[in-house]
């Protein structure tokens, strides 16, 4: 099927105006912006944006920099009134014609969104057909929208998108037979498995009383332990009626249709033209808790982390996605060197969700992330005690739970675990190089420790730490002219890494390669190591790498080391 071309460039700065902008009066101020808005500091740019237009009310730049800054916030009545401005001047972009759609479908204005069908096109065609159909709707033409919804169905690429929001409205008017026609049809299963599209559909079985049939359909596309879907389950299964909630209304449904484009939208086009979408999806209904998990998600991956944690705590307590946007919240924080709060938000979710695997398992990753070990291994003793029989899936759980072992010197522990999560995924790269390299380190099942990074290296070349866990396990074996290529291959594929860089030293100095060995032992310095291996690494430049290792205990390696050396 031919996919829809949804990344345009859009609510891109119009080139020819910024040009103008740089003539603004308050030049500071218009700086300030450009570099807040190529930082993507939404906050500040709309501050500096403002700013500069107190001195310079005509300039149409900054009238689009207001918008496109405002739109980001999510602050579309600001955005709104600089697109008015904007408008007023005879120009058009994009970001204006946005705004103003927002703005008269949060008044139920259809007739004017229609009235800017032909300036929608210019912001997407998928985007301006769908409005319409919806538009149409609420401007009470059904015929006429359900003609363009078919005609979207009817178009190659499309048809999905056509065929789920055709369901949405057909549910919206009460025609729940209809609705469920199209979405357990073959052709509307695609989008139809976004989450939002599963949930409407069990809705509008329990509407039509086929408490089962949308019971099933849940349990095809969630786990058991989902705690966002968990709510519904209860409801179904109470013999209550579920209410269809996804698209009530036309406002509603171009909403979803903003919702629908970022989901579409997103891994596809840059992280700003998503945005756009999930702000003005939550801007149409404030109750919309996926676009607004979605814009922090979002924001999260631009860098800006206080935004982001504004955002998720926009998210209610008693919504179904608040674990979800709590889990979200602290790992902004952590981006935010703050994991002592993150940690705190998590502790408190944990205690109010004691039977929520996910919110338990947060918290373990959380704690060791801090290396707070002995309670990271706690809460996985929680984890692991709310799963039952572990399956493939939870392989994460004892790998992770085993680091943490390992971390305290606790070997035992951290073997089995190490173990237990490669009997649930024999090939999982990770496990078989953590296990493989902490043998190597060991002395000990050298053989069976170099079959398991070998393993790991073909599953993931592209790795410098798995490629020095295996130049490791040549050199541990004695095998130092086959140690080499791996060691070279890790350093490049890591440049700046301190520890892999101090092992090409080694490799060098065990192949002769003295000179070369101590230049990247002082590159290793360079990148800040802790501080014993620093306290190292200086001692080999001393004395080389024989005299440490004998000072070490290692004689009979040194003396290995050093007859290879020699005869290379």
């Amino acid at each position: 099927m031919r996919r829809p071309n949804l990344a345009r460039p859009a609510f891109a700065l119009i080139l020819a105006l910024m040009a103008q902008g740089a003539l603004a009066q308050d030049s500071g101020a218009y700086l300030a912006a450009r570099v807040a808005g190529s930082d993507r500091d939404h906050r500040a740019a709309a501050a500096w944006f403002s700013k500069a237009l107190i001195s310079d009310r005509q300039n149409p730049a900054l009238m689009e920099g207001v918008i496109i800054a405002n739109i980001a916030l999510g602050d579309f009545e600001k955005a709104a009134h600089a697109a008015r401005a904007l408008q007023a001047t005879g120009l058009k972009s994009q970001s204006m014609t946005l705004a103003l759609l927002v703005e008269s479908l949060k008044a139920d204005d259809y007739a004017a969104a229609l009235g800017a069908q032909q300036d929608l096109h210019a912001v997407g065609a998928l985007l301006e057909r769908l409005v319409t159909a919806w538009a149409q709707l609420g401007d009470g033409r059904v015929t006429e929208a359900l003609a363009s919804f078919d005609a979207i169905a009817g178009t190659e690429g499309l048809e999905a998108f056509g065929l789920y929001h055709k369901a949405l409205a057909l549910a919206s008017a009460g025609d729940m037979e209809g609705a469920d026609a199209i979405l357990a049809g073959k052709d509307g299963q695609g989008i139809a498995l976004l989450r939002r599209g599963v949930i409407a559909h069990a809705e509008i079985l329990s509407q039509l009383e086929r408490t089962e049939d949308a019971l099933a359909v849940l349990d095809g596309a969630f786990t058991a332990d989902d705690p966002t879907v968990a709510p519904l389950r209860a409801k179904l299964a109470a013999g209550e009626a579920l209410d269809y909630d996804i698209a009530r209304n036309a406002r509603e449904g171009i909403a979803e249709v903003f919702y629908t484009l970022a989901a579409a939208l997103s891994g596809e086009a840059e992280d700003g033209y998503t945005l756009v979408y999930t702000r003005a999806a939550a801007a149409l209904r404030p109750d919309h808790t996926e676009a607004i998990v979605m814009s922090a998600d979002l924001l999260a991956a631009q860098g800006q982390t206080p935004l982001a944690i504004e955002t998720y705590a926009a998210v209610p307590e008693s919504d179904p996605l608040y674990v979800a946007a709590v889990v979200g919240r602290s790992e902004a924080m952590f981006a935010e060197d703050r994991g002592a709060d993150a940690i705190e938000v998590l502790k408190v979710l944990a205690s109010d969700h004691q039977d929520a695997l996910s919110v338990q398992l947060a918290l373990g990753d959380a704690l060791r992330r801090e290396e707070r070990y002995p309670e990271a291994i706690t809460a996985y003793d929680k984890v692991e005690a709310l799963l039952g029989t572990p399956d493939r899936r939870h392989w994460p759980i004892f790998f992770s739970r085993g680091m943490s072992h390992e971390q305290l010197d606790q070997w035992d522990e951290a073997e089995a675990d190490l173990r237990q999560a490669l009997a649930l995924d024999p090939e999982q790269p990770h496990v078989l190089n953590y296990l493989g390299y902490s043998l190597v380190e060991q002395g000990r099942n050298l053989p069976e420790a170099l079959d398991m990074i070998e393993r790991a290296v073909a599953a993931r070349p592209d790795s410098g730490a798995i490629q020095d866990s295996l130049a490791w396990a040549f050199f541990k074996l004695g095998r130092f002219d086959e140690a080499v290529a791996p060691m070279e291959k890790a350093a490049e594929l890591e440049p700046e890494d301190a520890i892999l860089t101090d092992h090409l030293g080694d490799v060098y100095w065990a192949v002769g390669r003295k000179t070369e060995a101590r230049f990247q032992w002082r590159r290793a310095l360079s990148f800040e190591p802790d501080e014993a291996l620093e306290t190292r690494i200086k001692r080999k430049l001393e004395i080389g790498l024989d005299g440490v290792l004998s000072e070490e205990g290692q004689g009979a390696f040194a003396t290995k080391l050093a007859q290879n050396a020699h005869g290379n």
